[in-house]
């Protein structure tokens, strides 16, 4: 699918992140272990925002400038609702460029859209934006090997992917990226979720 699909697919399930029943605590104890990796809050970037605002809350509660980026139309309607002070990015992932380094990016439940062939570019890019010392948060398929597939449960039928855990693990090595965090959160669910940071500059001098 391709990500214009992808974000067709949300306008039409946008209200299930509005319903009452909707877990609004969904990803934010992770968020914050994330961010207490981050020894000083800058600039940030939540990909995948959604509608409901509450990674854009969790952020501003703790000093960070952040953003917000969705490819799906009605949910940044709400989004922009929400925080009518806050930047947002309508694109996709493979067209986006970031146009800042940032401490802290979280990407909840939305990586796992991008086509499979797509994935590592798009997170070396992601990991690329990240200040010295910043941080990467994101959950993942938790499978063994890399894999992709359709599924229809919420309604409209999108696309899934995953690099397998060890698949991620080597990409943040290759890229020099330290992993502070990995979790398997939903056991016997695979869903899992990683913490990546970027080493800090070091002084050269002396």
């Amino acid at each position: 699918m391709t990500p214009e699909q992808i974000g067709q697919a949300y306008d039409q399930i946008t209200h299930l992140w509005t319903r009452d029943s909707f877990n609004r605590h969904n990803g934010l104890a992770q968020l914050q272990r994330a961010m207490a990796f981050v020894r000083k809050p800058g600039p940030a970037l939540d990909v995948g925002c959604g509608c409901t605002g509450r990674f854009l809350d969790a952020m501003l509660q703790h000093n960070y400038q952040p953003e917000g980026l969705d490819i799906s139309v009605q949910m940044l309607k709400l989004a922009r609702q929400r925080h009518p002070q806050l930047t947002f990015w309508a694109a996709d992932l493979l067209s986006w460029q970031p146009d800042k380094c940032y401490q802290l990016i979280s990407a909840w439940d939305s990586l796992w859209h991008i086509e499979l062939s797509q994935q590592a570019l798009v997170l070396k890019k992601l990991m690329a934006a990240l200040a010295p010392g910043g941080v990467l948060m994101f959950s993942a398929g938790g499978v063994d090997a890399p894999g992709e597939h359709l599924d229809a449960s919420m309604g409209p039928e999108l696309y899934y992917a995953s690099l397998g855990v060890s698949g991620y693990l080597q990409l943040a090595a290759e890229q020099g990226l330290h992993c502070r965090h990995f979790e398997f959160d939903q056991y016997p669910e695979l869903h899992c979720w990683f913490v990546l940071q970027k080493p800090e500059l070091t002084n050269q001098q002396g």
